[in-house]
């Protein structure tokens, strides 16, 4: 009988580093001086460890990007071919050190809480890994459904983003922070977002970031500024005259209802959530007028 595997954030090495960043961010805007998951990386990813090179594979896989399924399923190959290069039983033996450490400086449950962006892809990855590198695990459909989530991502063409003012607004960060930092910060709102942010906006992306490991509080957040905003544009929309923006205005406000609900926060939350501070901002300058 086939055995398939079934996937787990704990052996996920791009899952781990992922979720290390997201931590170091938090650590950081919460003031710790030393950040433990910034030197867990330090130790665990430095540059002559076998889970620094399967990493970089995985993030060849997630980053890359081919104009079609062809070049995409090749190039897939060729990776594969480089993970059965590594050895397995380092990057177990290191894996398992690793989940150790984070362990004794965190507590596991809100650690592995958050949300991973690509975490389908990040998933077909690794079993994909865990397939082509053993010989008693063979289950030809999760193969084959594993390596077909992974050529349809590598096979889009990549977006324009122009996100750059994201990154200044943690310039002032430690370098090796906010270099490991960055990515996640990119690749949470696309290229609207490339202008300044507002201060409301600003509140919310570090709000983010700083509430990475704790789901409830950042919903809670969440769910007051979507009624706070809901009472503020549904005014609005009662004083126009426009009844056409004023209908436009209230299924905003129908929006935020759903969102001063909402127990878990995904990227869609707060891409609804950016939309709405740039509308009230506008309306807050046309009551100026």
């Amino acid at each position: 009988m086939a055995k398939k595997i079934k996937h787990s954030k704990v052996k996920n090495t791009g899952v781990l580093f992922e979720l290390l960043v997201r931590q170091i961010t938090n650590d950081t805007l919460n003031g710790l001086e030393s950040s433990p998951a910034l030197n867990i990386v330090k130790e665990f990813f430095g540059k002559t460890s076998t889970l620094k090179k399967e990493l970089s594979l995985y993030n060849m896989l997630l980053r890359e990007k081919f104009t079609n399924l062809e070049k995409g399923d090749r190039f897939l190959s060729a990776v594969l071919t480089e993970r059965a290069k590594l050895s397995s039983a380092s990057i177990r033996r290191q894996k398992y050190n690793l989940i150790k450490e984070i362990r004794n400086n965190y507590n596991l449950d809100n650690f592995f809480r958050t949300k991973i962006s690509n975490y389908k892809v990040n998933a077909s990855i690794y079993k994909l890994f865990e397939y082509h590198t053993s010989k008693e695990l063979n289950n030809p459909k999760d193969i084959m459904l594993s390596r077909d989530t992974i050529v349809e991502h590598i096979s889009t063409r990549v977006k324009k983003n122009s996100t750059d003012n994201l990154i200044k607004e943690y310039s002032k960060q430690d370098k090796s922070v906010r270099l490991m930092g960055q990515k996640i910060l990119l690749e949470k709102f696309n290229d609207k977002y490339g202008k300044s942010l507002n201060n409301k906006q600003t509140s919310l992306l570090k709000e983010y970031i700083n509430n990475v490991s704790d789901t409830d509080k950042l919903s809670s957040y969440i769910n007051s500024a979507a009624r706070i905003e809901k009472k503020k544009i549904v005014n609005f929309a009662n004083k126009i005259d426009d009844k056409i923006t004023s209908i436009k205005l209230l299924e905003v406000s129908n929006q935020l209802k759903r969102l001063s609900r909402i127990k878990s926060v995904n990227e869609s939350h707060l891409s609804t959530m950016m939309n709405v501070y740039e509308l009230s901002e506008e309306i807050t300058n046309v009551n100026k007028q």
